[in-house]
């Protein structure tokens, strides 16, 4: 059995979800030729204490995609990709997934709290990703909740640069949620600025596109290690 999400990103040293996705939002194949479950084993032997697996078809991603990683790890996964029924949730529970994606910005407040219920109630992990402060504001109770910042733009299918700026403006809000993880995630490239946002009291980062691209994963985990240890990140309790 995972363990739970949450757990495990408060549970890390390194708390970086490290995400699956066959392309990216300008079509650029990320799996260069590798499997899913290659990708998964190479994130592993890291110590990624997550997964994110992206089933959402903007990124190529399809349900299958999700079986096959969840039925090859241990860790946490993640179910990235517009879900907005019940049915939705206990296929994702039914795949293997610990957590799944709740997107502010297409879910009215009460459809959001009605499902992040659902999903808590079938184990799932409800990973509220927000944009506006008007968002945050929005939501329900989060509690058992991880409150997830997207620096990208839904709206333009998160193509163009990220805004790191939204996850630094938005964090006093999110915090005030009640979640007990705050992640910052999309568009995080560079280790030092992870650390910078993990210092700041964000408890967990979601990197994709950037890790799938690196040559040197392990490289890029051992500057973000470096950085942390020069702005060590806040002791949190679960």
């Amino acid at each position: 059995m995972s363990q739970p999400f949450i757990d495990a990103l408060l549970g890390s040293g390194r708390p970086v979800i490290m995400e699956v996705k066959p392309r990216s939002a300008d079509g650029e194949d990320l799996l260069r030729g590798r499997s899913p479950t290659e990708i998964a084993d190479r994130y592993e032997a890291v110590g990624a204490p997550c997964l994110s697996v992206v089933t959402g078809r903007w990124f190529g991603g399809h349900l299958g995609l999700l079986a096959e990683v969840t039925g090859h790890t241990q860790l946490p996964v993640l179910q990235k990709d517009f879900l907005t029924n019940a049915d939705q949730l206990r296929q994702a529970s039914d795949l293997g997934a610990a957590a799944v994606l709740l997107t502010a910005a297409l879910l009215p407040k009460v459809a959001l709290a009605r499902l992040a219920e659902q999903a808590l109630a079938l184990g799932l992990t409800p990973f509220i990703e927000v944009a506006t402060s008007a968002e945050v504001d929005a939501l329900p109770p989060c509690e058992g909740c991880v409150v997830a910042v997207n620096n990208k733009d839904i709206r333009t299918r998160e193509r163009g640069d990220a805004d790191l700026d939204r996850s630094r403006r938005l964090l006093p809000a999110v915090r005030g949620t009640g979640s007990p993880c705050p992640v910052s995630a999309s568009g995080i490239d560079d280790p030092r600025v992870a650390a910078r946002l993990l210092s700041a009291g964000y408890a967990g980062l979601l990197v994709g596109s950037h890790l799938l691209r690196a040559d040197r994963l392990e490289a890029w985990c051992a500057e973000l290690d470096e950085a942390l240890l020069a702005a060590p990140v806040p002791r949190r309790s679960g």
